[in-house]
């Protein structure tokens, strides 16, 4: 459950590229699955600017509490409506309809500095 065209971190957010210097943020199945039943997500708003490492917000479950960290620097330019009412759709789709934030990132090489698939899987393996 690692798709191929995505870059990864260690604290288990994924990037997908969006268009225009955007990607795609979220948590892997790794991390959703770890957390369990997810029931509430905190995001920023948009507009807001962060730093690689930033805390994004967090994902609520019903075992704990997680804080989500921007992979890369830049700023929020969309965050998704469904988690609102509908937070469960990061354990059902997390690389889909279950993405966070959408990222105009600073420097789009931070992003090839990433984890990919085979890194990230090798990280989860131990």
């Amino acid at each position: 459950m690692i798709p191929d065209d995505l870059r990864y971190t260690a604290e288990h957010e994924w990037l997908a590229p969006a268009g225009d210097g955007t990607f795609k943020v979220g948590i892997t199945h790794y991390a959703q699955d770890s957390l369990g039943d997810i029931v509430f997500v905190q995001l920023p708003e948009t507009g807001a600017a962060f730093e690689t490492g930033g805390s994004l917000g967090e994902v609520e479950s019903t075992k704990s509490v997680s804080e989500i960290y921007a992979p890369v620097a830049g700023e929020v330019v969309a965050v998704n409506p469904a988690l609102e009412s509908a937070p469960e759709l990061i354990n059902s789709d997390p690389y889909g309809e279950g993405w966070l934030v959408q990222l105009k990132v600073d420097d789009p090489a931070a992003v090839d500095a990433l984890l990919d698939a085979k890194a990230y899987a090798n990280l989860t393996a131990g």
